[in-house]
């Protein structure tokens, strides 16, 4: 039998079938739209860095460099346990004011030893993030307003022991606890290998543990998280507890720097850690976020405040203006990807 034109398959002028070349164009632009969401931040830090160097001589020196890592390193171990609480979907207003609780505990311990000084404030902190994961997952309360109420429990549980912020506790010199928080190994502060330390170990278990696993499908959609047989309600004590715990740690590792714990400190900073998660590109509605894109947020962050001080003709009011700017374009750029994502 002889095969007809009219029996022949259609192809391209590719020799390709037609109907092929559009879902490998949709995978594509997926692929490109994660990656942009994934590591825009680390294409805009680089960028910043490298005009930064080439405008500003004192930018890239070791000095420069070592105190921007150890100022960021307390914001980012904020910024860690924000991560995990965001990516369930909800948020902890309470990180600044358990930051500067935790510092004062910490240099107030100091007096009874290093052990005292470090355990006291992560089981303080600790403990007032446990009270928001059961009010949030047990009473099913908004997180906002959880957190916002133990915001102001802990600052006033702060102003409580420091007599309306009259006493001011010191954390003596030559101790355990200064030299973890002042010493330097391989020419970089202690506080920024603790960081890494706990970055690492927030990667693993957000990617590689169970528990992990129930965090993003907590985040994603909770009901269908139920039915798959995930432990809500314990996922969402955990995050908070975990957030509790990172923010009084933060708080003593701060205090440790500066040998005192200073009572003013964490004032706004959890929209800080707020921003430097979204912008690192964590989903503020939940279910998608990176460890790594969290520190980079932190990075960006730190190295565009330096980038102003750097200039000197500009307020240092200009630094949360461009925080903002930057947290605004962030969050449009995601909404687009999202959608687009959906549409494909």
């Amino acid at each position: 039998m002889t095969v007809t034109k009219a029996d022949a398959p259609v192809t391209t002028a590719s020799n390709e079938p037609t109907g092929e070349t559009e879902p490998v164009g949709s995978a594509r632009s997926e692929r490109l739209s994660a990656l942009i969401q994934q590591h825009g931040a680390l294409a805009v830090l680089v960028l910043v860095s490298l005009v930064a160097s080439f405008s500003f001589d004192s930018f890239a020196t070791g000095d420069n460099i070592g105190n921007m890592a150890t100022s960021s390193a307390f914001l980012a171990i904020v910024a860690l346990g924000m991560t995990f609480v965001i990516i369930t979907g909800g948020i902890d207003l309470s990180v600044g004011s358990l930051f500067a609780l935790g510092g004062v505990l910490a240099a107030w311990g100091s007096r009874h030893g290093t052990l005292v000084a470090l355990l006291l404030p992560l089981a303080v902190c600790g403990l007032i993030g446990v009270v928001n994961g059961l009010l949030v997952a047990r009473s099913r309360l908004a997180p906002f307003i959880v957190t916002l109420a133990a915001m102001l429990g802990a600052r006033g549980l702060l102003l409580a022991i420091t007599d309306e912020g009259a006493d001011t506790f010191l954390i003596g010199k030559g101790s355990f606890l200064a030299e973890l928080g002042q010493g330097t190994t391989l020419g970089l502060g202690n506080p920024v290998w603790i960081t890494l330390a706990l970055f690492v170990a927030g990667a693993v278990v957000l990617r590689r543990t169970r528990f992990g696993q129930h965090v993003y499908a907590v985040g994603g959609n909770e009901d269908a998280a139920a039915l798959m047989g995930a432990p809500v309600a314990r996922t969402k004590i955990l995050v908070y507890t975990l957030s509790g715990l990172l923010a009084g740690l933060a708080g003593a590792l701060n205090a440790a720097w500066l040998a005192s714990g200073v009572t003013i400190l964490g004032n706004g900073m959890e929209l800080e850690a707020i921003s430097a998660v979204v912008i690192g590109g964590t989903l503020l509605t939940g279910g998608l976020g990176y460890v790594s894109g969290s520190l980079v947020g932190v990075l960006l962050l730190k190295v565009i405040q330096n980038v102003i001080n750097q200039i000197g003709s500009l307020d240092s009011s200009y630094q949360q203006v461009v925080s903002g700017a930057f947290l605004a374009v962030v969050v449009i750029a995601q909404t687009w990807l999202g959608r687009r994502r959906q549409l494909m």
